[in-house]
């Protein structure tokens, strides 16, 4: 009896460790410590360096404004304007020494000279129909002083742009201060072709007025009053309403 009892107890203990061996979870094998590392990261190969992009080409000249019927319009273009020189021929016209007996001097000691000469060198130099002045603003009419811009062209090339002006004391003098501004504007055109160009040089102008000028005394007759006046030694005395 006893022997049967224990063989029970042992089939018992038996089916309970095959059932909670069947319901435990399966083992997993642990990391071989062995194993070859992971490789490691490298840095990103930087891209090289790209070139710089060419330049971009020079934008072409602008046209050159044009008319209606085609001319070119010289209230506004630069048609021309320092692409070459001159010829010799016409730059020695052009920057010939002045004739001492062609210059004037003003009573305040300002010497000029008339602006007929300055046509008459252009005249020489590029022929008569060779040159022109060519408005380039409207005509500004102020309280005492009329004023225009115009350009100088030769030979089918602006040459200079200038402004000229003119004073006026009364209303029905305008028309002739506007011509008068016109030749103001050629004679500061001409300076940039060298015409008469000793004028603005002041060892000419000191030389000339001690040889060819003199100072007097002068009285204003209408007023009595006297001052020292400029004028050339062979121009003669005064005239009225000065008199010497």
């Amino acid at each position: 009896m006893r022997a049967a009892f224990v063989l029970r107890r042992l089939a018992h203990a038996n089916t309970r460790l095959t059932r909670a061996a069947s319901s435990a979870p399966p083992l997993r094998a642990r990391p071989n410590s062995t194993a070859a590392p992971a490789p490691a990261k490298t840095a990103p190969e930087t891209a090289p360096p790209r070139e710089p992009p060419p330049p971009p080409a020079p934008e072409p000249p602008a046209p050159t404004p044009l008319e209606d019927n085609g001319a070119t319009d010289w209230s506004k273009s630069y048609h021309g304007l320092s692409n070459e020189p001159f010829s010799s021929q016409i730059s020695d016209i052009l920057q010939a020494r002045i004739d001492p007996l062609d210059v004037e001097i003003k009573p305040d000691g300002l010497i000029y000279l008339p602006e007929i000469k300055y046509r008459r060198v252009l005249n020489k130099a590029f022929g008569p129909g060779g040159w022109g002045l060519a408005p380039r603003s409207e005509t500004n009419v102020g309280p005492k002083v009329v004023s225009r811009e115009y350009a100088l062209v030769c030979l089918g090339r602006l040459v200079s742009v200038a402004r000229g002006e003119q004073e006026y004391f009364d209303p029905s003098g305008i028309p002739t201060a506007t011509e008068a501004c016109k030749s103001n504007a050629l004679m500061r055109c001409c300076k940039d072709l060298g015409v008469a160009s000793e004028l603005w040089d002041p060892r000419f102008i000191r030389e000339f007025k001690a040889k060819y000028c003199m100072e007097v005394f002068a009285e204003h007759i209408p007023t009595k009053k006297k001052k020292k006046l400029w004028r050339r030694r062979d121009q003669g005395a005064f005239q009225y309403p000065y008199s010497e």
